[in-house]
């Protein structure tokens, strides 16, 4: 039953504040009936003691809700009391020191609850060396109420204080463990779309060049068999080049850590697959295009520098997917590849010579089935350069970027308020 009821008080605040309240009347109507040692007795009989002791606890049971008027209550008891020139004790003074904590805890201002707590000090004192007897001890009229009213008004203070702390730490680990969160999920979804990028590119491309390149051969198997073995050497070139990029983006899958560590063939850190293609394949996927009728000449202006990996690889995606733009849309048979070599950047520029007069008109990409200029130019801005791509002003289209080489490339990844590079969406041909 005790148990039951300790339960039941725990779990109750109105049960704990009548508990408290009765707890308190219990020590303090004893207590104010107490007098200093040579005092004589109060002229008050001692039933307004009990009296104001039952209003002062039972100004307890809404200090929750009103604070300032339980305060309010308590104060008047005690000055009450003290006017009547009973001893103001600890015991007699209990239900002010619970009104004050209570007070000093839900209160958000600091000048508030000093203001408050100055005040009754300076009520009780007043009127003690103005009611209360004058041989009675000054440090019972002065430092004692005044200390056991500044006790409670500073614990709960101190309560308050620390409550707040641990709110804040608490909301601290919430926002901390959000984020974390949001972080896996947004890296999780990026390295989901660069490999949907990376497959597009070694899938979308590839097929693209060996549909050109059989439409090549069905051509010459009318007019000039002789070349279709070179022609089908380049089809199974084309399409093992594609299965090999294929296997090494999909072997990425079972690498655990790959989106954290290597970011996988792009690697927004700057690294890339050990296979990855790069610009010294170069000559190969030009001479691929060849095969599918794209006459492309390469020229190379300055001293050839390294680039990053990322850098080497966006290279080498930029002209593979300007070319086979070429192949699909264009009328051009001839497209031009520059490479111009700086002392920070490489520039890198695929123009098409706008076809013959008298060709068929281009073929238009789908609408909405597409993003490839969108991808290109997401994946020059992801190692810091940028890109350009449009009409040329004597005919057909040119496509220039701008990526920066070795150390200019980390300063500008390391560069503060850099946004960190997103991941593009799949580009298409």
């Amino acid at each position: 039953m005790i148990t039951n009821w300790q339960r039941h008080v725990r779990s109750s605040p109105r049960a704990q504040d009548t508990t408290t309240a009765l707890l308190l009347f219990a020590v303090s109507f004893p207590g104010s009936l107490y007098v200093a040692t040579g005092s004589p007795d109060p002229a008050a009989p001692w039933w307004t003691a009990a009296l104001l002791s039952c209003v002062s606890c039972a100004a307890l049971l809404f200090h929750r809700d009103h604070p300032r008027s339980a305060l309010a209550l308590t104060t008047a008891a005690a000055v009450t009391s003290a006017a009547q020139g009973r001893l103001l004790t600890v015991l007699s003074l209990g239900p002010l020191m619970v009104a004050l904590y209570s007070f000093a805890l839900r209160t958000e201002h600091n000048a508030l609850r000093r203001s408050y707590a100055f005040g009754v000090v300076a009520l009780l004192m007043a009127t003690e060396l103005i009611a209360g007897p004058a041989d009675r001890p000054l440090d019972l009229k002065t430092v004692g109420p005044a200390a056991w009213v500044l006790m409670p008004t500073a614990l709960g203070s101190a309560v308050r204080l620390r409550r707040a702390y641990l709110d804040a730490v608490r909301a601290r680990a919430e926002h901390a463990e959000r984020t974390r969160e949001e972080e896996a999920r947004r890296r999780v979804a990026e390295e989901r779309l660069r490999i949907a990028r990376e497959l597009h590119d070694v899938t979308a491309q590839h097929l693209a060049l060996a549909n050109a390149q059989a439409g090549t051969l069905a051509h010459l198997l009318r007019g000039q068999p002789d070349q279709v073995h070179k022609i089908l050497a380049d089809l199974a070139t084309t399409t093992s080049a594609a299965l090999r990029e294929l296997k090494d983006t999909v072997g990425l899958l079972r690498h655990e850590g790959t989106a954290d560590t290597t970011e996988g063939t792009e690697g927004t850190e700057g690294t890339s697959s050990p296979t990855a293609p790069g610009l010294a394949r170069l000559a190969d996927l030009t001479a691929s295009f060849r095969s599918a009728g794209l006459d492309v000449t390469v020229s190379t202006e300055g001293e050839p520098r390294q680039l990053t990996p990322a850098a080497d690889l966006t290279a080498f995606r930029i002209v593979q997917e300007a070319l086979t733009n070429v192949t699909k849309h264009a009328t051009a048979k001839a497209a031009r590849v520059r490479l111009a070599y700086a002392h920070d950047r490489l520039t890198l520029t695929v123009a098409d010579d706008g076809g013959t007069i008298g060709s068929a008109p281009p073929t238009p990409p789908v609408p909405g089935g597409g993003f490839g200029l969108v991808g290109m130019r997401e994946r020059a801005q992801s190692v810091g350069g940028r890109l350009r791509a449009g009409p040329r002003p004597g005919g057909g289209f040119e496509v220039r970027a701008e990526l920066p080489l070795g150390e200019t490339a980390s300063a500008i990844r390391s560069r503060p308020g850099a946004k960190p590079p997103s991941a593009a969406r799949p580009s298409s041909t």
